[in-house]
């Protein structure tokens, strides 16, 4: 499976605990070896430069220790922490790209010397104490200095589970994944239901840019019929490409852990591998473990017509 985020609130699992996962894949560049440190609060620089020295970001004076996943060649690549754990027990993995579409990009231009991918742990995960924080943390340095990419970027701490997508170069949303549920985030745009009340309202489960609202208004972005927001439909892709790489996969793991919930198969399928509008958030069949993750993630379409592992006139 390739570049994938699961994320699973605590009533979901079976030890109670939240859990967010992600595999990592390369493309046509090969394997990039990974270099596991405890990066401790003398070691944090107070001023971060990006490896191509575009970005340089001012950051507090009192981070905590953390750990870093990152590439061992930081000279060639940069850091690209890949994900961590701080000492107050906050998780986070920042980079899950995505996709977006040329109405949003068009309006809110992507930002050459913004942040990306390389830099987000490192400027995030030393100062926060909840997963909430780190979505506002987060998204304070997403308007201030923007992105040259879209990203999705996951958040946990012993109580809730975030999940938050950059849109263009200075906006973003994130919605809180509820406790009894789980959530599959493959390379495209991924939140669909949204309430923008609440996210400029009590915050209770969504947070977005304070101006989304009149940005969604002013540029059209919005192509609901019925009035029901789709930050999907509004912010996302539609395209072939999705169809071959990212849709499948949610089908798969949707088919995987929720087989019950939905049709999946056949002429009657509620979805099939090309569907744009499969859930973000689903409920389980019953609670995850840890091999559930590791199974969803590791898998290849096994025990459907899609395997590539095994001849197609096989049974299966």
């Amino acid at each position: 499976m390739p570049c994938t985020t699961l994320l699973a609130g605590k009533k979901a699992t079976f030890d109670g605990s939240t859990m967010i996962a992600r595999n990592e894949d390369a493309g046509g560049t090969g394997f990039s070896p990974k270099k596991f440190l405890v990066v401790l609060p003398k070691d944090q620089p107070k001023t971060y430069k990006n490896v191509s020295g575009k970005l340089t970001v001012k950051l507090p004076k009192n981070p905590m220790r953390y750990t870093s996943m990152r590439d061992a060649d930081v000279e060639k690549e940069g850091l690209w922490a890949a994900a961590g754990v701080n000492e107050a027990h906050v998780s986070m993995t920042a980079t899950e790209t995505l996709t977006t579409n040329e109405r949003v990009v068009s309006a809110d231009p992507f930002v050459e010397a913004g942040i990306g991918e390389e830099d987000i742990v490192t400027l995030v995960l030393p100062y926060i104490r909840s997963a909430r924080e780190g979505v506002l943390r987060l998204g304070k340095l997403l308007e201030e200095y923007g992105t040259y990419e879209m990203n999705g970027i996951a958040f946990s701490d012993a109580d809730e589970v975030w999940w938050l997508e950059t849109i263009g170069g200075h906006h973003w949303i994130a919605k809180r994944v509820p406790d009894d549920c789980y959530g599959v985030a493959p390379n495209y745009f991924n939140i669909d239901e949204f309430d923008l009340a609440d996210a400029l309202g009590k915050k209770e489960a969504h947070l977005c840019s304070a101006d989304l609202k009149g940005f969604i208004d002013d540029n059209h972005l919005d192509l609901s019929l019925d009035g029901r927001f789709n930050a999907r439909t509004a912010f996302g892709s539609h395209s072939d490409g999705d169809h071959c790489y990212n849709t499948p996969r949610s089908w798969y793991i949707g088919r995987t852990l929720s087989r019950k919930q939905y049709r999946w198969d056949g002429p009657d399928a509620d979805f099939t591998p090309v569907s744009d509008d499969i859930p973000f958030i689903m409920k389980p069949d019953r609670k995850l473990t840890v091999e559930d993750f590791k199974y969803a993630l590791s898998s290849h379409y096994q025990g459907t017509m899609y395997d590539p592992y095994s001849g197609h006139s096989d049974p299966l």
